[in-house]
């Protein structure tokens, strides 16, 4: 079971000494993300690409961090989308990639390896570049030699605390593609804004365990192996989202699932030993109280519609068995909005669960640690 100190959760001193980089902080300012995003992309002339015409494809080269601005986008975009948002991560482009396509590189640092190869990659072929991230970087200085329009963000402690910076200018440029619709005056990324500034409101340090989500969802999240299962249009990536969340800043383990695919598979681990039992046991045994040192939850992140829907079916299932369920329903009227509902809960619960371990959210010492090495390898080369 997860040693948690669950008095640090309502002791806001504690809590600021704990996270020494402020990454409480910078979640709290995704609204403000989103608003100065805004204001850059329709500074950055990104109506010149526009006027190319709609692309074959858009793709966003981008990794970690930085590449889930893709899949976010490509999720609002969903199947209405006239064409299909595809997301790289990895050197290079596929080989079909070709000028009739749009390339975006988003690196939040501007040094990503992996995104300036694909950025140079599209340059040697003459597909049309759109770089997002730190202006004065070495992808923001391809984009002048390409001439090329770029996006600049400001990173906020890391790239997973700047995901609205980097996934605003993509919903910009795609509403100016015809890919998505924003509404009158981009108003969807307004509301998304409103939407995170009431979730800041609700899961601020200094709001009481028993009155805030994030803080109880951190605390329900201790001692289990959580399985997120995303269902819905944005819930998926949201699902994503909250699983390399809690990996970066909780250095914790998940497992992602889609609805309704994990019908198909992961719903089967509802009997295994994690959940208390097997196939073979009594599935109406209460195993709550069980001893076990981990123990499955299921966590849904709700965006369906109708009823009864998957995630109402996959909770009643889960519950029969004795397995834990959280639910973080969607809100908003829009897919952006609803988007921000719940990943402004998951950012902010992810980061108090690492503090309530006593772990720094901020470090991700095993990433620099890879980088390293693959330099060191890249350079024995001969």
């Amino acid at each position: 079971m997860t040693a948690l100190d669950e008095a640090i959760l309502d002791d806001v001193t504690a809590l600021d000494a704990a996270d020494p980089a402020q990454m409480l902080r910078a979640v709290a300012s995704s609204a403000a993300q989103i608003r100065m995003a805004a204001t850059a992309s329709s500074e950055a002339g990104l109506t010149a690409v526009s006027e190319l015409g709609r692309p074959r494809a858009l793709v966003v080269a981008g990794m970690g961090g930085s590449g889930i601005s893709g899949d976010v986008l490509a999720a609002i975009a969903g199947p209405a989308s006239p064409v299909p948002v595809f997301v790289h991560r990895g050197p290079g482009l596929p080989a079909w990639v070709g000028a009739a396509d749009l390339v975006v590189a988003v690196s939040c640092s501007g040094s990503t390896e992996e995104t300036l190869n694909a950025a140079d990659e599209a340059v040697r072929r003459g597909v049309p570049l759109v770089g997002v991230g730190r202006a004065d970087s070495p992808l923001g200085r391809r984009c002048e030699l390409a001439r090329a329009p770029m996006v600049p963000v400001t990173m906020h402690v890391g790239p997973r605390a700047t995901l609205w910076g980097l996934v605003t200018p993509l919903l910009f440029l795609a509403a100016r593609l015809g890919l998505v619709d924003l509404g009158d005056r981009d108003e969807a990324l307004e509301q998304a804004a409103v939407r995170l500034e009431q979730v800041a409101e609700m899961c601020r340090p200094d709001r009481e365990l028993f009155v805030n989500p994030a803080k109880t969802l951190a605390l329900d999240l201790a001692g289990t192996l959580p399985m997120v299962w995303g269902g819905g249009q944005v819930g998926p990536v949201a699902a994503y989202r909250m699983v390399c969340q809690l990996a970066e800043n909780a250095k914790y383990p998940a497992v992602p699932g889609v609805l309704p695919e994990a019908h198909h598979n992961q719903v089967v681990a509802l009997d295994g030993v994690l959940a208390g039992g097997s196939a073979d046991a009594d599935i109406f045994r209460d195993r709550v109280d069980d001893e076990a040192w981990l123990r499955l939850r299921l966590v849904l992140v709700d965006d369906e519609s109708g009823s009864p829907s998957r995630a109402d079916v996959s909770e009643e299932l889960a519950e029969s068995r004795g397995v834990a369920v959280s639910r973080l329903r969607t809100e908003g009227s829009s897919p952006v909005e609803r988007l921000a509902s719940v990943v402004g809960l998951i950012d902010y619960a992810t980061v108090y669960f690492a503090l309530a371990q006593g772990i720094d959210p901020t470090p991700v010492a095993p990433i620099d640690a890879l980088k390293k090495r693959l330099e060191s390898a890249a350079a024995a080369r001969p």
